[in-house]
């Protein structure tokens, strides 16, 4: 790789990561590549991305963000998952992880401006999603609704079933 490609290499890197709130830092050893590409399509199907590159940069493309806690943990093998939904890329690796046996193991994670422990991750990846989460407060917002509703028609209803019985 040429001066040029590495340059292009950590632009590419830095414009995926603006804009991502969660980053999860993995160390990997004997993944295989059929392995990785589920691993991908999984993050790719939940809206996250997954990232193998060079530790050395990795570290010039978080020096200077708000990434840049993380260099610390950039030694040996390592790939990034990263999400603009602070829970999927989070979801996806604790759930490989747990089915590759070792293979995967998270070391880190950055969230909006915090670095995060593993068990801070792991917390992170039990929570409901952003759409799981709108999806329970539609429902709460329509529930008293639906109640109102069912209970100004509910003596129509009775009359209507009163007049077909006697028919």
């Amino acid at each position: 790789m040429n001066r040029l490609e590495k340059e292009q290499c950590i632009s590419d890197v830095r414009g995926d990561l603006q804009g991502q709130s969660l980053v999860v830092v993995v160390k990997q050893s004997g993944v295989t590549v059929a392995e990785s590409t589920q691993l991908r399509r999984n993050m790719r199907h939940e809206g996250a991305q997954f990232k193998v590159l060079k530790n050395t940069l990795l570290k010039i493309a978080l020096k200077g963000t708000d990434l840049e806690g993380l260099s610390p943990f950039l030694t040996g093998p390592v790939a990034l998952a990263f999400s603009a939904d602070p829970v999927c890329a989070a979801r996806v690796m604790v759930k490989f992880s747990e089915d590759s046996a070792d293979k995967m193991q998270i070391v880190a994670g950055w969230l909006s401006g915090q670095v995060l422990n593993v068990s801070a991750v792991l917390a992170l990846a039990k929570l409901p999603s952003l759409d799981e989460l709108r999806a329970k407060i539609l429902g709460l917002l329509m529930a008293p609704a639906t109640k109102v509703v069912r209970t100004i028609k509910e003596p129509m209803a009775r009359v209507a079933r009163v007049v077909a019985a006697k028919k």
